[in-house]
């Protein structure tokens, strides 16, 4: 089995965001794997591990995107490649044609792919690189069977499970619950220092700059406002019931 697996770094869930000039600060911060493309990750290495083949985890994105796909590599993974986004437009759109791009003239059985990145929320990388290749797809699996040239997954659906079946190849998506990623060990840890990571830029791809210039544009980027402290009323019922009506009439003047 060839199995493709499509990762994205994110900043750790546990950072603090800071803007500055409408942007995101970096400094200082941590990045991970994104957690969706853990599951995708950890899903291709036990179809390998069951049936044979190579696993290729590929990102698009900065220098420091290194990082996590060493990381993917001392998870067990076999190759990794990394796409310079510099002269992309980094929406979903120009994202999804550099990946196929990539992934054309390649060897694949699956590509697998998180359900969602946690800083975008888009769930749109996934699906657009299939249509790009042509081929069938299915999203927020948490079960995966892959026997005999084909794919039998499992996706809940409000509270209930959809069994869908599917020819090779095939592009999945990976929700929670499809596995429980491994930590790398030290001994992989050292061993992914030698794994082969190829870099590739736009220019070596067949897509011009252009054709993955953004369909979308962020026009402002805001923090969440900060929730304000409980109050509490106090006295009884009935005194509690006045206070309450001056406060909704007098302060917040919603009556």
């Amino acid at each position: 089995m060839n199995l493709i697996v499509l990762m994205k770094q994110t900043f750790d869930t546990e950072e603090k965001i800071s803007l500055e000039n409408n942007d995101i600060r970096e400094d200082g911060v941590e990045f991970i794997i994104n957690p969706y493309d853990e599951y995708a990750i950890e899903e291709a290495l036990k179809i390998r591990e069951e049936q044979g083949g190579e696993v290729t985890v590929i990102t698009v994105g900065p220098d420091r995107s290194e990082s996590a796909l060493r990381t993917a590599l001392a998870m067990g993974a076999d190759k990794a490649v990394l796409i310079d986004d510099e002269g992309a437009a980094g929406d979903e759109y120009g994202t999804a044609k550099i990946l196929a791009a990539a992934i054309q003239g390649r060897e694949y059985d699956l590509i697998l792919a998180g359900n969602m990145s946690i800083d975008n929320g888009s769930g749109q990388i996934g699906p657009r690189v299939a249509e790009l290749l042509q081929i069938p797809q299915i999203t927020t699996i948490t079960k995966l069977d892959v026997q005999d040239g084909k794919a039998v997954a499992e996706r809940d659906v409000e509270g209930n499970i959809e069994v869908i079946e599917a020819p090779l190849p095939l592009l999945v998506t990976a929700q929670q619950g499809l596995n429980e990623p491994r930590y790398p060990s030290l001994p992989n840890i050292m061993k992914a220092k030698k794994k082969p990571l190829e870099r590739l830029t736009i220019a070596d791809l067949s897509v011009q700059e252009d054709e993955v210039e953004s369909k979308s544009a962020v026009i402002n980027r805001y923090l969440p406002q900060k929730k304000a402290a409980c109050r509490m009323i106090e006295g009884g019922a009935a005194e509690q019931v006045k206070e309450l009506v001056n406060i909704l009439g007098n302060e917040v003047k919603v009556m």
